[in-house]
């Protein structure tokens, strides 16, 4: 009778204490990771990192640790004790690998914090954060696959069906490879941007005939700001297989220009000298390069190209609109007769002039003759 008591009180209390350790780890975890965020909140980014990243998966380990601690201590069935173990087991093999995705992303955090790419001369803040961008979701996929395969290995079934699906690897593999054929092959491109870097975060690229900026490269897609805030979404393949432009390949800085159409009496050293005058003027203008010439000259009028520099094509842009803007305004004030015109010449008209036949003061006209 003593002996099913003692079994009976310790079937009762057993579940108590798991749930204690459980609740005791989740304010454990509570208490240190609101200290963490305090102090986070006081100017340091990497304790805030480890906030906003691992808390969670913490949530998640502490308790499975302390079942796996506690466990031993209690005497249960054997049934019971080993599907506690094994849920618990797949617990802190979740928790772990959520934590270690978790711990690349704060280490890839505190790498970052010392690149920025609001900077003037940020190429190698942005090759930088491109390259770990795309290794730190590339080494999270990683994770996460292998930690789904740990936790289904613990499972009986598992491991006799991957034994005898070792013998079919091949047929498996080549089944799985031609329908992930897309998936794979993006995640393949974006590995080769990482080494090769044709693009980088905030390029600014023209892609489809749009202009924008490189805003995200994502495991299998790169998504564009477009200069009008809408957003195009391109394959990252795309970057790989087709042509396409990149302004800030290697440097930011970018050559402008503008046209301005006048007429054939224009004066070309008088416009020159108001380009440079209004370029010395614009804070857009990084005093690199200017430039005025004719470059075309058609029946009508004559094409004169102003040529800039800017920093950046954000500011090229500006500039060309500005110089355009006054270049017109100069020549209308200035020399409105050499505004584009068409010319058209009249020639003399000439009449014949007759004149009129004598007459006589009582008949008709001299030399007529009139009928019977």
């Amino acid at each position: 009778m003593n002996r099913i008591l003692a079994e009976w009180n310790g079937r009762a209390i057993a579940p108590a204490v798991f749930v204690g350790a459980i609740v005791a780890a989740l304010v454990a975890n509570a208490i240190v990771f609101a200290i963490v965020r305090r102090v986070g909140r006081r100017g340091k980014p990497f304790y805030a990192s480890v906030a906003k990243h691992c808390y969670a998966p913490m949530r998640v380990v502490l308790p499975a640790l302390a079942v796996e601690i506690i466990l031993p201590l209690f005497r249960l069935a054997g049934g019971e004790e080993r599907v506690l173990g094994h849920m618990s087991s797949l617990a802190m093999i979740g928790g772990t690998g959520w934590l270690s995705v978790g711990a690349v992303a704060v280490a890839t955090d505190a790498i970052l914090a010392h690149y920025r790419v609001d900077a003037r001369d940020n190429l190698a803040a942005r090759k930088i954060h491109t390259q770990l961008s795309l290794f730190k979701r590339t080494l999270s996929i990683v994770i996460g696959v292998l930690t789904f395969s740990v936790m289904i290995m613990t499972f009986g079934w598992a491991r006799d069906l991957g034994t005898s699906l070792l013998a079919s690897a091949g047929i498996a593999g080549l089944v799985v490879g031609m329908a992930a054929r897309s998936t794979l092959g993006n995640l393949i491109a974006g590995i080769q941007i990482a080494l090769t870097e044709p693009i980088r975060i905030d390029d600014v690229v023209i892609v489809e005939g749009e202009w924008g900026w490189i805003e995200e490269i994502l495991t299998t897609y790169v998504v564009v700001r477009i200069w009008d805030l809408r957003r195009l979404v391109v394959p990252i393949s795309y970057f790989i297989e087709h042509p396409f432009q990149n302004w800030t390949r290697v440097t930011a800085d970018l050559l402008g220009y503008t046209y301005l159409y006048v007429d054939y009496t224009a004066p070309i050293d008088a416009i020159r000298e108001e380009l440079h005058r209004i370029l010395e003027a614009s804070p857009r203008w990084d005093r690199k390069v200017w430039n005025l010439q004719v470059t075309n000259a058609s029946e009508h009028t004559l094409e004169l190209r102003a040529l800039m520099s800017a920093a950046d094509s954000g500011t090229a842009w500006d500039l060309r609109c500005e110089v355009r803007e006054k270049l017109v305004a100069f020549v209308q004030k200035n020399y409105p007769q050499c505004l584009p015109k068409t010319r058209g010449e009249l020639g003399e008209l000439r009449a014949e002039v007759i004149a009129p036949e004598p007459r006589r003061a009582d008949g008709p006209p001299i030399g007529h003759q009139g009928g019977a």
